[in-house]
This record gives structure tokens, C-alpha cells and sequence, in this order.
């Protein structure tokens, strides 16, 4: 396999959904060449796409890896951590389970600034501490400001995996970022929920005194 398909597999696994335009800005080479390299992806089973609704007009062609193309990469640590969660579900009562993923995500994020004095800190500055947080987590995070509202969007998720079959796993980053900002957060779009990204909206209406 060549290098290049090498970096187009691996980004379609770090951002899970990506359009042609999209790799090829990754990758830095032209879009014909990336189509070319993601026809013979797709010809070996590595890769697949469909049809996406994005705004107005045409559809756009999303492209995303198959569980062929998954298997390319170091899989054992993902099969153990979805048999852990299995396991702990079976073992666990559903509300004993949230507690323990929101314990969990709280954890880190006292973890994330251990070190900081927060006095002195605006929601923004902790919307950008918790940036850095996530990003050292494995996300990859957007952060932008509409009026009042901070938006927290995680273009990929390294739970994403463990999170097609167990959903619940998402209380460990919306437990993270709640911890870090002091206030509630609203998550408004959900990569398993097809949505492209996962947003979490906060605003400075909300934030506590």
C-alpha cells in the first residue's frame, strides 16, 4: 500500500466522514488524485461512501472506512475496552454505570488543570482550557462563539468506536467539558447520531458565579 493511501486511511480514521476536497487538504495533493486512491480503496473494501445532505443544494459524497479498512490498524485495544464496558454493563445497574462514566470524565478534567487557578479565568479561557484537555485526550476540537454561546465541536471522537455499540460512553466527554467550564453544557449534534461532528453549546448566561 502506497504512502499516500497509508494517509488517506488514516485520516478517514481519525475524522471518521470526509469528503474528497477534504482529503485532499489532508493530504496535500489534488482531489483527482485522491479520487483515484479512494476508487481502489473502495475497490479493495477498505473504504465506502453515501450520499449526504448538506445545506442547500446537491448531496455531497461522504467517504468513511469499512470494518476491513478498521482492521488495518491495531485493533486489541478496542476489542478489550468494548468487552470491559460489556462486562461492566452486565455487572452494573444502568445508574450506577452513568455515575461511574461521569466520575470518569470528571476525573480528567481534574486531572487537566490540576495546576491552574481559576480565579481569575472567564468562560472563555476555560472553554480553551478544555480545547487542550480534550485535545491531549485524542480529539480533535473546533471551538467557536455565536452571541453568547461557546461552541465545543469535536471533529473526531476516540470513543467513537466503543460508542456505535454503547452510546453511553458520550457521558465521559459531556462529564469532561461540564467539569472544566463549571456550568451545564447542551450537546446539540452527535457523530452516532449521523451528524458529521459532536457540538456542545455553552453560554455565558449560564455560567456560575
Amino acid at each position: 500500500m502506497g504512502s499516500t493511501r497509508e494517509q488517506v486511511l488514516q485520516n478517514l480514521l481519525n475524522r471518521q466522514r470526509c469528503t474528497i476536497n477534504e482529503l485532499a487538504d489532508a493530504v496535500s495533493i489534488n482531489p483527482i488524485s485522491v479520487r483515484h486512491h479512494i476508487t481502489r480503496l473502495e475497490a479493495d473494501g477498505l473504504v465506502s461512501s453515501e450520499e449526504e445532505r448538506h445545506g442547500v443544494g446537491r448531496p455531497r459524497r461522504i467517504y468513511f472506512l469499512t470494518n476491513k479498512g478498521m482492521e488495518k490498524f491495531p485493533t486489541r485495544y478496542l476489542n478489550l475496552s468494548l468487552r470491559l464496558v460489556n462486562k461492566l454493563k452486565e455487572t452494573l445497574p444502568e445508574n450506577t454505570l452513568e455515575t461511574l462514566f461521569k466520575e470518569l470524565g470528571t476525573g480528567m478534567a481534574e486531572s487537566g488543570f490540576s495546576n491552574v487557578d481559576f480565579s481569575n479565568l472567564d468562560l472563555g479561557d476555560r472553554v480553551e482550557l478544555t480545547r487542550k484537555v480534550l485535545v491531549n485526550e485524542g480529539f480533535n476540537v473546533q471551538v467557536s462563539k455565536e452571541g453568547d454561546d461557546f461552541h465545543i465541536m469535536e471533529t473526531s471522537c476516540p470513543y467513537v468506536h466503543i460508542g456505535k455499540e454503547h452510546p453511553e460512553i458520550c457521558i465521559v466527554d459531556e462529564s469532561l467539558i461540564s467539569t472544566m467550564l463549571s456550568i451545564p453544557v447542551q450537546k446539540t449534534e452527535c457523530i452516532l447520531n449521523g451528524d458529521n461532528h459532536c457540538v456542545y453549546v455553552a453560554s455565558e448566561n449560564g455560567q456560575k458565579n
